[in-house]
């Protein structure tokens, strides 16, 4: 089994203050011998719509002694998750979730907001302390 981030259950539990059910943990992505754990998946009735919504999430601390090191590896996971996710014909919206500092210093770079822009990035920014989503972004 993969390990778990950091803040894993941080963010599980702030998932769940707005309702979202998890249904996977990890959320197992297989084509041909291939394999890939996200760490969670997710789904929510959304009333208005009448329909429900279902993500994948893969959760990074950027904790390492580089963001930017960590940068990288966190977008090629998440570039090799949302192909998986096509190629198994899957209707979940795959998002990275970062904590709240990284988000405001890091991902406030131009860089990173190019590479997020360029990429289509889904983020969920959250604070580990209060367990809490700060704010999605689309």
């Amino acid at each position: 089994m993969s390990a778990k981030d950091l803040f894993h259950n941080a963010v599980k539990r702030a998932l769940q203050k707005e309702s979202w059910k998890i249904t996977h943990d990890p959320l197992e992505l297989e084509l041909e011998e291939i394999t890939f754990k996200v760490d969670m998946g997710a789904e929510r009735l959304i009333a208005a719509e009448k329909a429900e919504k279902k993500i994948a999430v893969e959760i990074k601390s950027f904790v390492g002694a580089s963001t930017v090191s960590d940068f990288h590896t966190a977008l090629g996971q998440f570039l090799n998750y949302r192909i998986m996710l096509e190629a198994n014909g899957s209707e979940r919206l795959l998002y990275l979730a970062v904590p709240f500092e990284t988000f405001e210093t890091f991902f406030q770079t131009r860089f990173a907001q190019l590479v997020v822009q360029r990429h289509q990035l889904k983020l969920i920014v959250y604070d580990q302390l209060s367990e809490e989503i700060v704010r999605w972004i689309n």
